[in-house]
């Protein structure tokens, strides 16, 4: 077999593993869009990617795995180098992909492959340090009164966008909130690579990223990220014309231009804009007229290289009733997420929140509270707003005992509702097996992986011990409940398909 030969089927079989090991949206957005090439002696693989941002991203979470794989396969150490594709050039490829235009910039990365990152804060990992010190890191980065917000606040300026016609020179409406920016959003590894995106849209509108898709569950900050990234461009550029709009506005926008036959003056607004800030567009679902409407104003803004950023409760190809040549505009630039805050992230959101209301929260009370609501950052900030008005009304200080009395409400739903039978049923229904599997003697992966799916949900959201839930899994050991709980929690860190999955489920058993 000749040099080239090997090389490709080294390649090969390191990709064949991964796409195995990975959730397909993730080796879909990362994996298989490198373009490989093993150099004659097999002593180094260089991936060519399209541009910075996926280079950093691959280097930091990718090259260290992707190092150790090509050494177990090949028996020898194999060095990794990383390099931004040129645009046109012609690159011999061992695997072929399509590979996506940029820069000709280029860096390398060997061994682990650790990460220069983009400078943009802290890493708030579970594998940085304890939960007191990155609390208490957090707590020290946002010290100086920043306020968190969800993106509920009302817009700086209300009303339909029909009509939201002006100049260049300010009277143009923008509809945004001034409040939400990117100093003012707490940043965490949930939403650290989303928040680095926007901010490279943000600093170089037209080129980077265009569009940038940003999906994520309900309160997550998705809203207070686009608002921030306009708000950025508008102190960079005070004569750019940046617009937000919910697309239900968007609709309500189409509609009353068909209804008064204002089409061109419809155009007119949408077509001029710099940059297009879009919440929800899971709500063109089913509006074929909006669609099309939308496909036009899409292609007009990235034909005079202006900027679209959306957001979404799902990620482009899981949209649905949407027509396909808009997906795949959707898709055609970054896809990112946001998922639900880890530990530390709720904890220094609960500290830093309390201080801009004029209190000190212990952290053993943000701790608990933390523990106690970790869907999402709208629902968090509510759990605190109870805390501080029990407390005030009450005259008392903060304290554990206290904030169990504010949230007994919420915590006594959470304990009423929530069994380890209505979580196996939940579970079973979510990835169509039967009820029955999870406590049968059964071992494919279709159904060991939702059942240790269940274990994990088991143990985080009911009072049980590891021996009674093994118990109502048909008589398990409890320490192959151990087994999954660690397994899980473990792969919750680091997959984010899975991550959004366990989201969704504790979404729905917590009503």
């Amino acid at each position: 077999m000749d040099e080239a030969s090997l090389g490709q089927g080294l390649w090969r079989a390191v990709v064949e593993q991964l796409a195995q090991e990975m959730p397909e949206q993730q080796f879909n957005t990362w994996i298989k869009p490198l373009t490989a090439v093993v150099s004659d002696d097999l002593s180094k693989v260089t991936l060519y990617v399209a541009n910075r941002f996926k280079l950093d991203w691959i280097r930091a979470q990718y090259t260290g795995r992707l190092a150790a794989m090509l050494e177990e396969t090949y028996g020898q150490p194999v060095a990794i180098e990383l390099a931004i594709a040129q645009r046109d050039a012609a690159v011999r490829t061992v695997v072929r992909p399509p590979v996506r235009s940029g820069g000709a910039l280029a860096a390398s990365a060997q061994g682990s492959g650790t990460s220069s990152g983009l400078g943009l804060g802290p890493s708030y990992g579970p594998a940085s340090r304890n939960p007191a010190q990155a609390a208490a890191s957090a707590a020290e980065q946002y010290r100086n009164s920043i306020q968190i917000s969800d993106g509920s606040a009302a817009p700086a300026s209300q009303g339909s966008a029909e009509g939201d016609t002006g100049n260049a020179s300010g009277n143009f409406r923008n509809r945004l909130n001034p409040v939400l920016t990117f100093d003012t959003l707490v940043e965490g590894t949930a939403n650290r690579m989303a928040r680095s995106a926007a901010m490279h849209v943000a600093a170089s509108p037209g080129h980077l990223y265009n569009p940038l898709f940003i999906y994520g569950g309900v309160g997550l900050g998705k809203t207070h990220l686009v608002h921030a990234v306009g708000n950025k461009l508008l102190a960079d550029n005070p004569d750019a014309k940046v617009l937000y709009i919910h697309a239900e506005q968007f609709v309500s926008d189409v509609v009353k231009s068909y209804q008064r036959r204002t089409f061109d003056e419809f155009k007119e607004r949408y077509h001029s804009l710099d940059l297009l800030l879009i919440d929800d567009v899971q709500f063109f679902a089913n509006k074929d007229r909006t669609q099309e409407e939308f496909f036009n104003a899409f292609e007009a803004l990235l034909a005079k290289k202006s900027h679209i950023v959306m957001t979404s409760d799902t990620y482009p190809k899981g949209l649905a009733n949407i027509h396909e040549r808009l997906v795949s505009r959707f898709d055609s630039g970054l896809t990112v997420a946001i998922e639900p805050p880890e530990l530390e992230m709720r904890v220094a959101i609960l500290i830093n929140k309390s201080r801009v209301e004029g209190t000190e929260m212990p952290e053993e009370v943000a701790f608990f509270v933390a523990k106690n609501v970790r869907s999402n950052v709208r629902e968090l900030e509510g759990a605190l707003r109870k805390i501080l008005a029990y407390s005030r009304f009450n005259q008392k200080e903060i304290s554990i005992q206290l904030a169990r009395e504010a949230l007994r409400d919420l915590l006594s739903i959470q304990n009423r509702q929530i069994s380890v039978e209505n979580i196996q049923k939940t579970v079973a229904d979510y990835y169509k097996i039967k009820v029955a599997d999870m406590y049968s003697k059964k071992r494919p992966a279709s159904i060991a992986r939702p059942r240790q799916i269940a274990m994990y949900l088991a143990k985080e959201l009911t009072q049980k011990s590891l021996p009674e839930i093994g118990e109502l899994f048909g008589g398990r050991d409890h320490t192959t409940v151990l087994h999954a709980v660690r397994k899980i929690g473990g792969e919750r860190q680091q997959l984010t398909e899975l991550n959004q999955q366990l989201h969704v489920l504790e979404q729905t058993l917590k009503g």
